[in-house]
């Protein structure tokens, strides 16, 4: 046996991620959690009713961006048979796209995905602060309550991922069952007196303000493609990544097709616009009292407050692990590279990103600023549209990757829907800058309307640099971008000599269907 694979002392044992430790169900829980459900029928679906005023286009536009993103999925789950890396977005566009390509992408997932981690921090101080007074008699500060659920988040990012899943898997599965007794509940009690299908017509998605609908579907589905983000901690991540993927996305459009409809039967199409404007996300739990008593509308705020932690979690592990497989590969301090001895988890990048959860949480409370709007809407929207812009050039990555690698896929994996995807996402995209006032709900001449989607190119533009910077000054660290967990040893003394692309093994070892196909051939050679 040789050091590198007895411990010894080039092994890179704690530069590598826990393996084995999550099947199917827990990378959906982390998949799903970081979706927050609940807080996405009470905020999202609610914000969209009243911002857009467009009724009939909301439960159609989850199923469409349902489809598209199934679609996507198709190339996304073929590469991550190719590239097991915790890098995720970040390491498919480098496979496709290149080197600073990648590194661009990383910094915008970086931005993105702590965009949308800390803005949970005033969602759920200012949610809770209303509740704890009418159940506690407590008046605490929005940043009090946010302290503690910092504080709850930054131990859990510590523990074996493992841990983590176990208690998402018991919110999630409370959270989606609330969904669905209120939504059975709001069709058992159509306003009227029946049950309206006018929502399932094609023709809603032709009318104005339809496109900022679209967009802010897509905002409710970020966090499903935080699948491949574990695939080195998960079993056999050649079946995995797609199963938890796959199912992620029909979960998600289900639910949010079905509670949104249900919402506007319970209300009527007529007054859903007005009742959203007027009592924002606490219209569902105001339904849900009239129709099932106070006892539901606790238990819904509970585990709206609860969604909002899932969420937290999930994020905090997803951006700790960007972090991580970016100090792993050199791109960032190599400290940020290093796991815990006994708990596998990756313990410097998840305390920076508590770090810069805590920055937040006390910046804006001496800054005096709004948690609700200030912190959590404008940072969870520009973190959604920095994903979409990920997920875009991920597909395009997916296209350029298998043109290059011919591979024994059929060609709707590795062509046809790749390409579908990306022109589908790109029109999401476009549709996105042109609606961002609309999204933002700010007049169009705000600053804040270029300043947010403007900051992902800065963010990519500063990474290409970086990435031209280490192409010129460490060549050895370039030559490992994008390896993911073989990084840490591709540039050893035991093989130091050898080209990296040779030295590279397959990420799927353990799947032998794979070993004879024609693209994996020619990696290998």
């Amino acid at each position: 046996m040789s050091r590198l694979s007895s411990g010894g002392p080039t092994s890179n044992v704690h530069t590598a991620l826990a393996a084995g430790r999550l099947g199917v169900p827990a990378v959906m829980f982390f998949v799903l959690s970081a979706a927050a459900p609940l807080t996405v029928v009470a905020g999202v679906v609610t914000t969209g009713y009243a911002v857009t005023g467009v009724v009939a286009a909301m439960p159609l536009a989850f199923l469409v961006v349902g489809a598209v993103l199934a679609v996507f999925s198709v190339g996304y789950v073929a590469m991550a048979r190719r590239v097991a890396n915790a890098g995720a977005l970040y390491s498919y566009v480098t496979h496709g796209l290149g080197r600073p390509a990648g590194v661009a992408a990383a910094w915008m997932a970086l931005l993105a995905y702590n965009a949308l981690q800390v803005g949970l921090y005033g969602a759920i101080g200012a949610a809770a602060a209303p509740l704890l007074h009418d159940w506690a008699g407590l008046t605490l500060p929005w940043w009090a309550i946010a302290l503690v659920a910092w504080a709850v988040v930054a131990v859990l990012g510590l523990l074996r991922v493992d841990l983590n899943g176990r208690v998402l898997a018991v919110l999630l599965c409370a959270e989606l069952a609330v969904i669905a007794v209120y939504s059975v509940a709001n069709l058992a009690h159509p306003a009227g007196g029946t049950v309206s299908l006018a929502t399932s017509s094609p023709t809603n998605l032709a009318v104005p303000g339809a496109g900022a609908v679209l967009v802010l579907a897509v905002l409710g589905y970020v966090g499903f493609e935080g699948a491949v983000v574990f695939s080195e901690e998960s079993r056999n991540p050649a079946r995995t990544v797609p199963a938890a993927t796959y199912a992620s996305v029909a979960v998600i459009g289900i639910t949010y097709a079905l509670a949104s409809w249900a919402m506007t039967v319970a209300v009527g199409a007529d007054r859903i616009v007005d009742a959203s404007r007027e009592l924002g996300p606490e219209l569902l739990f105001t339904v849900a009292g009239i129709h099932l008593g106070t006892t539901a509308v606790h238990i819904g705020h509970a585990l709206f407050l609860t969604s909002v932690a899932a969420a937290m979690i999930a994020f905090h592990n997803a951006c700790a692990r960007y972090t991580f497989a970016l100090g792993r590969e050199g791109v960032l301090p190599k400290v940020f590279g290093r796991t815990g001895r006994r708990t596998g988890a990756p313990a410097i990048a998840s305390l920076t990103q508590s770090a810069i959860g805590l920055t937040v949480i006390v910046g804006y409370a001496v800054a005096g600023l709004d948690p609700l709007v200030q912190l959590f809407f404008y940072a969870g929207t520009g973190g959604g549209f920095g994903v979409l812009l990920l997920l875009t050039l991920a597909a395009l990555a997916i296209v350029a990757h298998f043109i290059r690698r011919p591979s024994l896929d059929t060609t709707w994996q590795t062509r046809y829907a790749p390409i579908i995807a990306t022109v589908a996402l790109a029109v999401m995209v476009v549709l996105a800058v042109a609606n961002f006032a609309t999204l933002l709900g700010v007049d169009p001449t705000s600053p804040l309307r270029w300043a947010i989607p403007a900051a992902y190119p800065t963010a990519a533009l500063l990474g290409l640099a970086w990435a031209l910077v280490l192409r010129q000054t460490r060549p050895d660290v370039y030559a490992g971008i994008g390896l993911g967990a073989d990084a840490a040893t591709a540039r050893t003394p035991a093989v130091a000599d050898v080209p990296a692309a040779v030295a590279v093994k397959p990420p799927y070892p353990a799947n032998p269907s794979y070993h004879g196909r024609a693209g994996d051939r020619q990696e290998r050679q």
